[in-house]
């Protein structure tokens, strides 16, 4: 996992609930404090122990950030890690997996922009409750496959949401 915590790194404690604008603002002012360039004149370990700590804070960073990765990143701190990519063994959801796609498919064939954006909107929505389910579930152990089961829904929604902007892009241009 690497040493410090990514939560210690910014100075908040473990959680899924994560003010994301408090997090880029302490984020911009350790980058600053750490950049490799800030360390030109420096000597050769100085350099790279900054260009180290720039990596290390950019991954935790690009972790905190994102639902999906800083679920996984809660649940590994906890001792269970997840394969990144897994079968989903819920058929209720793969089902609305099938749905969303060909929704998607028929937006993309029919170019409907405005279809878009309010799928976007939808899809948002879902995002918002999976992630409010996660961040009641992740810490209890005895509500851990469900927790598990809300990351890999994360994980198929936050793609999802890439491709509709994707889509969105395309249709733009």
């Amino acid at each position: 996992m690497g040493s410090p915590c990514h939560f210690a790194l910014f100075e908040l404690q473990p959680a899924f609930l994560v003010d994301q604008a408090q997090l880029s603002a302490r984020y911009r002012e350790l980058a600053k404090a750490v950049h490799p360039d800030r360390f030109a004149d420096a000597g050769d370990r100085e350099q790279r122990l900054a260009l180290e700590q720039s990596a290390r804070l950019n991954e935790a960073y690009q972790t905190l950030k994102s639902a999906p990765r800083r679920a996984l990143y809660l649940l590994a701190l906890r001792g269970r890690e997840l394969p990144l990519e897994v079968t989903v063994q819920d058929p209720e959801f793969l089902l609305q997996q099938m749905r969303w796609r060909e929704e998607l498919e028929d937006l993309q064939d029919s170019a409907d922009l405005a279809g878009v954006a309010t799928f976007k909107k939808r899809l948002k929505v879902a995002q918002d409750e999976l992630d409010q389910d996660f961040a009641a579930c992740w810490d209890d152990v005895a509500r851990r496959e469900e927790a598990e089961r809300l990351v890999r829904r994360m994980q198929f929604l936050d793609k999802l949401a890439h491709e509709v902007r994707d889509l969105e892009e395309r249709l733009d241009d």
